[in-house]
């Protein structure tokens, strides 16, 4: 646990009982803070008996005086598309509105640090698609390396509930748009912007709030270094803003397709090939095409992410190239779940949204897609240009009918649940094709989460298998 740092003896309001709520009430009373919590849940007052924490009304009049600070979890909206009335009441009152992201930035770097020979390092990744992917792959090259390392945020373990990191130890944390946008304090070591395409706008009103969220890891929080992913404009943008020029090599410029010129850090990936370029010469590589865990033009891109921040903290490329080989991959990411009679089946649950759909197809030939769900805004025509693979698309969902009618050019059947699509995709499916789930669209009009929309997936194809 990281102790919370400057409340000792004040009191302190938690709004969401769930995970991070609950580990920043822990890490809280641990700094000596009283504290008080609130959810709007049916079982707030179990979980608040079973910690011991005294449940108060904050969407009451006058409820949030007297606080030091509202801890909020970071699904309920404070602003857009509109706040929740107990931050309303907070920020009338004056008081403080963080996260547990905030707080773990204000209150890490105490204790043994000053006798450490090497101060412990925190990556910061953020960016639409490929998060997840990039931070367990930093962590996990690290792990291999032979260094202490740690992965919390928004995959692994809440930031307040690991533990404090010893001498050279590395805390990677993956972090949201709702995280980066609210956390009041923001310092890591390296920050990492792996993309950004259109996702969460009506919590950030527009595009252009979801990218002044993911810009405040690097605006405010001025890392030593940022990892910047250039292949669409905002991130090119980004780069420039964070750099004095094109020769400053506190910025590391990554792409994934494109060949990147000029005399700073650069690490790109084309045709399968990973580059690392310093002042205008090569000075590492990588084959990608043999490491299976990363299929993929956006895999590769997170492989140059990855890359990028371990070299940053002084590992060699070929115990970085070592690493790539023994990383299986996240589960419901370009996952590989079986083969069944020579057709392979990947569970993509993860891509949500149309971008990540796209380079899920982008990734594999002679696809049988099934597709659907909880639809975003903007519809589906950007996804039908990475289409070509398609042999044809089996739709889920509630709306699977409206879903397949924007699939022009593309052989759709409605098949409305995951049991009827995979039994159809694999009754038609021929040797060497890829059955892909890959939904373009949220789980929530039948799932409670992607992972278990991923699970049911997996499940019906293991059944398939008969393993």
């Amino acid at each position: 646990m990281i102790p919370v740092d400057g409340f000792s003896g004040q009191t302190v309001a938690i709004l969401g009982l769930g995970r991070s709520g609950l580990a920043a009430a822990r890490a809280l009373r641990a700094g000596g803070a009283e504290v008080v919590a609130w959810d709007d849940g049916p079982r707030a007052a179990e979980i608040a008996e079973t910690e011991g924490l005294a449940l108060r009304d904050l969407t009451k009049p006058g409820a949030c005086e007297g606080l030091a600070c509202l801890v909020t979890s970071p699904g309920i909206p404070h602003l857009y598309p509109r706040p929740h009335p107990a931050i309303s009441n907070a920020l009338a009152a004056g008081v403080p509105v963080d996260n547990d992201i905030g707080l773990f930035f204000r209150s890490l770097g105490q204790g043994d640090w000053m006798h450490f020979d090497t101060p412990p390092k925190v990556v910061a990744v953020t960016g639409s698609n490929g998060k997840s992917t990039t931070s367990a792959l930093i962590a996990h090259v690290l792990a291999e390396a032979g260094r202490e390392v740690q992965l919390a945020g928004n995959i692994g373990r809440g930031v307040l509930d690991i533990s404090p990191p010893g001498d050279g130890g590395v805390v990677v944390l993956e972090l949201s748009s709702y995280q980066t946008e609210l956390a009041r304090a923001l310092t890591p070591d390296i920050g990492v912007f792996t993309n950004l395409s259109p996702d969460h706008l009506d919590r950030h009103g527009g595009l252009g709030g979801y990218f002044a969220a993911k810009r405040r890891l690097f605006a405010e929080g001025g890392p030593d270094r940022a990892v910047i992913g250039v292949d669409e404009a905002e991130g090119l943008f980004l780069a420039g803003q964070l750099s004095e020029g094109a020769a400053d090599d506190r910025v590391i410029r990554i792409s994934s397709g494109q060949k990147l010129t000029g005399p700073g850090w650069l690490v790109f990936a084309r045709k399968g090939f990973l580059s690392e370029y310093r002042k205008g010469r090569q000075v590492g590589s990588i084959d990608l095409r043999e490491v299976t865990g990363l299929p993929g033009a956006h895999n590769h891109q997170n492989a140059c992410a990855a890359y990028a921040v371990a070299r940053s903290l002084g590992l060699a490329p070929r115990v970085i190239e070592r690493a790539f080989h023994s990383f299986e991959g996240l589960p419901h990411r370009s996952q590989r779940v079986a083969e069944v009679k020579g057709v392979t089946f990947v569970n993509d649950s993860k891509a949500t949204n149309v971008d990540s759909a796209k380079q899920a197809l982008s990734a594999f030939k002679r696809i049988r897609w099934i597709c659907g769900g909880l639809q975003k805004e903007g519809g589906l025509e950007p996804l039908l240009e990475a289409a070509g693979e398609v042999v044809k698309a089996y739709v889920i969902g509630r709306e699977a009918e409206d879903f397949a009618m924007q699939l022009k050019g593309i052989e759709a059947e409605v098949c409305t649940d995951m049991a009827t699509a995979v039994a159809r995709a694999a009754a038609e499916a021929q040797p060497g094709e890829t059955v892909l789930l890959a939904p373009a669209a949220a789980s929530f009009d039948q799932y409670d989460s992607f992972e278990k929309r991923g699970e049911d997936f997996a499940a019906r194809v293991i059944a398939l298998s008969g393993s």
